[in-house]
């Protein structure tokens, strides 16, 4: 018991224990539902339908805002998994100075996808501009970040979708370099010499937000995103949650916002994720990643080793260590 409330944190002493349910169906009516503190060793649960969660009236206007930046978010995935570069082109082309036909097939392959890297680096600004929204109106009081959870089910999948499209955007890898004699291309480049520059980005924009509320405790922030970590841990170790998936990539969706609440809160908070202090049960968390047999499971597994700050703290166990080696 005291196990647990040290990884949910303080405001699970007196509520229940969560599930985030990602595929269940027609569960709205009872998703609220609180079981008694007295069954918390057993698992109690309230369910929270990350799939079918629809926008209250309070919801709608930051809903509405996120929704269009995550319709978008589809199309430039399509776009950057069918990204091709121009790197053949650009070599011919260096290589026969004197060939203008090449130097002209060069420069028609680079133009286009200057504009494409160009639109994703906008869109990088657009998906900062709806984390802060959501983390607004996921930390805002009177409420503490489970009864945000509880109360903005929309919200809270709006949260883990944005985690599971940048994961997804990072993993593919993307490469690419060009030369724009401008100050948007410089700011472009510094985009993509990160190794995860989606990452980056939500990691920048939630430090900024923590720092730029000071009026906010950076514990409503952080004991947000712990709690997501643990109620997707808690969905990927336990079998009778795992059984109740049919869609296949349900659980690449819970690692991938799992890791990325990890590395959100490791950013924000000043100890990190890693500390023995920290919410967030770093040793069965990346124990459940192991364990799975994504191929995924390993760009995860990087993530964590390489975007994080406190990894290589001294107050980071040796055991974590090593399981992440």
């Amino acid at each position: 018991m005291g196990n647990l409330i040290k990884v949910l944190g303080k405001d699970l002493e007196n509520c229940p224990h969560f599930f985030l349910d990602f595929e269940s169906k027609g569960l709205m009516g009872n998703l609220l539902k609180v079981l008694a503190c007295a069954e918390l060793e057993h698992g109690p649960i309230v369910f929270l339908d990350f799939e079918h969660a629809q926008p209250t009236e309070a919801e709608t206007a930051v809903w509405n805002q996120v929704s269009a930046v995550l319709e978008e978010a589809h199309g430039i995935l399509a776009e950057l998994q069918s990204y091709n570069g121009a790197g053949q082109e650009i070599r011919e082309a260096i290589q026969n100075p004197g060939d203008l036909a090449l130097q002209e097939k060069a420069w028609n392959a680079v133009c286009p996808l200057v504009a494409k890297l160009k639109r994703f680096y906008e869109f990088s600004l657009r998906l900062e501009n709806a984390l802060r929204s959501l983390l607004e109106a996921l930390t805002s009081p009177p409420y503490a970040p489970m009864q945000h959870l509880e109360r903005e089910q929309a919200l809270a999948k709006q949260f883990a979708e944005i985690l599971h499209f940048t994961l997804s955007f990072d993993e593919l890898k993307l490469e690419a370099e060009n030369e724009v004699n401008n100050e948007m291309a410089n700011r472009m480049s510094l985009f993509y010499a990160e190794a995860t520059p989606m990452l980056k980005t939500l990691s920048n924009a939630t430090t900024k937000f923590v720092s730029e509320n000071k009026t906010l405790p950076i514990e409503d922030t952080t004991d947000c995103l712990s709690t997501m970590a643990c109620v997707c841990r808690v969905m990927l170790e336990t079998p009778e949650y795992r059984c109740r998936f049919t869609n296949t990539d349900t659980m690449l969706f819970c690692m991938r916002v799992m890791v990325g609440v990890i590395i959100l809160y490791d950013h924000v908070h000043p100890v990190g994720a890693f500390a023995k202090t920290s919410k967030i049960d770093m040793k069965g968390c990346i124990k459940v990643l192991k364990e799975q047999p994504s191929n995924s499971v390993e760009g995860l597994l990087n993530a964590l080793r390489y975007t994080t700050r406190h990894l290589n703290d001294d107050s980071t166990s040796k055991q974590i260590r090593a399981l992440l080696q």
